[in-house]
């Protein structure tokens, strides 16, 4: 991990900032094909109802309408949108079409038609008649054995149950139990880009989906279950994403528009708006979370007892993947002998639920970072403190399997926020306002996520490199680029290698026909996995261009260096050749093309680390809440791209705020949503957010098993900010807010309390 650096390492824009920047970028909304059609969508007024009848003839009689699919001509395969690969086994519970809607906002039917406005207005020609059924909204409601079921079996999806050392001894040596109750929402992922997908069923039998997803494999595994077609005959692209936060890891529009262009074999296009979206796609699991923790009066943590409900909507889809990933998670941050967690993703009438930036951890890292910080108070330690005797070094073992847990810096980042934010004066300040209306307030939360799907099930990448006769190449990854520039990064590892220039590197991404076998991005394994798999693709292709270039230069192989698009004899740079001529070389003299690639299989999952601190302003007549500052520390190994990671790192926080403060997906006594546009939801706005301290781990940093050293950041960063900032305003006011969001009537209603006695 000592690398001197040529590239990497460097602040570096985004690989396509400047096409964003002048909209030249090509999103699939901006996709047009000879004979086009567009799709509308009928979605379900009722929360939970068995279809009596439908009624498509006036829809199918208006001129333009090429289409109108509902349950009764389509296949009726049940699926998963969640899987991910050819032996993924999860619950399957979603058709395209169903004689039987679970939530406001289901699918009940489609039209194609020669315009939108044709679409849209043959939708509403629709006539369905509902056998309205029981509609459930509350997670223990629906989790109890008597609960009218929403799919044969029950309501409640399965468990997941982790234990370490022995629970009920810790408890039993423990000087002081706490037990309390702690509540998330459901939120929407936000991303500016809504849904959308283009689908090409030609008379040659073979689908084509332009779509922007992060899981293009496992989509054709889908798509190929659905409809009967082998993988050879289903093309996924994923040309450029708007934004995916995890919402577009599971297939929603593609199977709708595969059906109609198949109906039609003409290319079809279905776009949500920002109302569809919100109603129809998918949110963050909810949770109601019960911790109960025993602690020794010095605030060692002897036991904690953790037990979660998840609200998974109307269809399994990421239920027992998000659960069986916040199982592993929450015994990474502390130093807890006797640990047990426990969870139950459950169906209900809602939204359906899936993947979000956190995958689980936001909700459960909530219960066990507010609870933490009440049994400072009550002990009378610094919160900070707190987290300085618990959480885990360097050394530390994973109490479940007793096996390292990497290389984790979570103390550094725990010091150095301190030190942004002058933890010490912030205190003070705490202190001076105890008694004021208006007050201030500072917390702090740890929080941890992973870097792949290792111990989950298999986690493979592969890339290839091919080389030009110019001495330019070609790279072939099977990556979703998210925003984050992952795709970017690999770029910069083959710049770095090969020694050849970002602009002589051009990249074929996302592209099942194009591309090598990708499990998908998510999981926060970018970097860790793919990156990874790409520096062992460009170390490959190394060998090769040094054994051309030896040739050409008539010195050892092991004698040459490759930078500045040229091979050069390390003992005299006198002597060097470029790239271009090895590659003419190779080609007209070997006649040989150089086109390599590897496999990468992640065998370890290190976590990488965040310690947040945030300091608040809070009227306690009004109950606003105001963000005054913000440090965020994160441990993500070696640092590559320091500009992208620093803007990926303010991405989590902000998204973090709007979960603790704002945004939520709310529903009246119907299951009918309250909250369809973006300007209700209240994601908060630039004018909003505090002075942000950010830093990372350098002290000692890196990880064995990823690209010199580096881990994930994309998804950790969001864990830690809900609770942290929730701290922030219970050591304001001295009262406990265990729900989510922190919103002003929230705080109004707990000011009438009484002041807890610490």
């Amino acid at each position: 991990m000592n690398e001197k650096f040529r590239v990497l390492g460097k602040d570096k824009p985004n690989r396509d900032a400047a096409l964003k920047a002048t909209g030249s970028k090509r999103y699939v909304a901006d996709m047009e094909f000879p004979g086009m059609l567009y799709a509308k969508v009928l979605f379900s007024p009722v929360a939970h109802a068995k279809i009596k009848s439908i009624d498509t003839s006036e829809a199918e009689a208006l001129p333009g309408v090429r289409a109108v699919a509902c349950y009764k001509n389509v296949p009726q395969v049940r699926y998963n949108s969640a899987v991910r690969f050819i032996e993924h086994q999860i619950p399957n519970t979603e058709r395209i079409f169903d004689d039987t809607v679970r939530f406001v906002g289901d699918r009940v039917a489609a039209v194609a038609a020669d315009s939108l406005k044709i679409a849209e207005k043959a939708v509403k020609l629709i006539h369905v008649e509902y056998e309205e059924l029981p509609i459930l909204l509350d997670v223990e409601e629906a989790a109890k054995p008597d609960a009218y079921p929403i799919h044969e079996g029950g309501n409640v999806v399965g468990e997941n149950i982790v234990n370490a050392g022995d629970i009920e001894k810790g408890f039993a040596e423990s000087d002081y139990i706490f037990e309390d109750r702690y509540e998330t929402q459901p939120i929407h992922p936000g991303a500016i880009e809504t849904h959308v997908a283009v689908a090409d069923w030609n008379y040659e039998n073979k689908l084509t989906i332009y779509s922007p997803c992060q899981n293009t494999f496992g989509f054709r595994v889908i798509l190929s279950r659905i409809f009967g077609l082998p993988y050879n005959k289903i093309r996924l692209v994923s040309p450029a994403i708007g934004g995916g936060f995890g919402g577009k890891l599971e297939m929603v529009l593609e199977p709708i528009v595969a059906v109609l262009s198949k109906m039609t074999r003409r290319p079809v296009r279905l776009e949500y708006n920002r109302k569809e979206t919100m109603l129809g796609t998918r949110v963050r699991h909810a949770s109601v979370a019960y911790v109960k923790t025993g602690v020794m009066k010095d605030g060692t943590i002897r036991a904690m007892d953790i037990r979660m409900f998840t609200n998974t909507g109307a269809y399994a889809s990421s239920a027992l993947n998000v659960s069986g990933a916040m199982s592993h998670k929450v015994f990474k941050a502390y130093k807890i002998d006797n640990m047990r967690f426990e969870n139950h993703p459950v169906y209900t009438n809602t939204p359906i639920a899936g993947a979000m930036r956190g995958y689980g951890s936001p909700q459960a890292f909530f219960g066990m970072e507010r609870q933490i910080n009440k049994i400072a108070k009550t002990l009378g330690i610094d919160p900070v403190e707190m987290q300085r005797r618990n959480l885990v070094d360097p050394d530390s073992l994973d109490p479940c399997f007793h096996t390292p847990h990497g290389n984790p810096r979570v103390k550094d980042c725990l010091e150095r926020a301190v030190g942004l934010i002058h933890y010490e004066d912030a205190l003070k300040e705490q202190e001076a306002t105890k008694n004021d209306d208006i007050r201030i307030g500072v917390g702090v939360a740890a929080g941890v996520h992973g870097n792949n799907c290792f111990g989950a099930h298999r986690d493979t990448t592969t890339s290839m490199i091919k080389m030009n006769e110019d001495g330019s190449c070609i790279l072939f990854t099977g990556s979703h680029d998210m925003g984050n520039d992952n795709v970017g990064l690999q770029t910069e590892i083959v710049s770095e290698v090969l020694g050849i220039s970002l602009d002589r590197i051009d990249v074929v991404q996302a592209d099942t026909d194009g591309c090598l076998w990708h499990l998908g991005d998510y999981a926060s394994r970018g970097t860790f996995v793919a990156g990874e798999a790409v520096r062992k693709t460009a170390e490959s292709m190394k060998k090769e261009l040094l054994k051309q270039a030896a040739e050409v230069l008539e010195v050892p192989a092991e004698e040459i260096d490759l930078y500045d698009d040229t091979a050069w004899w390390i003992k005299d740079e006198n002597k060097h050749v470029s790239l271009a001529e090895v590659m003419l070389h190779c080609q007209r003299d070997n006649i040989k093309e150089l086109c390599v690639s590897e496999t990468h299989v992640a065998n370890c999952s290190p976590t990488s680390y965040g310690v947040h601190i945030a300091k608040v302003q809070v009227d306690t007549k009004s109950g606003e809440v105001k963000l005054l500052e913000y440090a965020a520390v994160q441990d993500a190994g070696r640092i590559l791209n320091p500009l992208t990671i620093t803007g990926q790192l303010a991405g989590g926080v902000h998204m973090g705020l709007g979960y603790a403060l704002s945004e939520g997906m709310e529903y009246d006594e119907k299951g009918r949503p309250l909250t369809t546009n973006l300007k209700k939801y209240h994601i908060l706005r630039a004018d909003e957010m505090p002075k942000l301290y950010l830093d990372f781990a350098k002290e000692g940093a890196g990880e064995a098993g990823g690209p010199y050293g580096a881990k994930s950041l994309g998804e950790s960063p969001v864990v830690p900010v809900a609770p942290a900032v929730l701290n922030a305003i219970s050591n304001a006011i001295r009262r406990e807010i265990n729900t989510l969001p922190a919103k002003p009537e929230k705080i109004r209603k707990a000011m009438e309390g009484p002041e807890e006695t610490y």
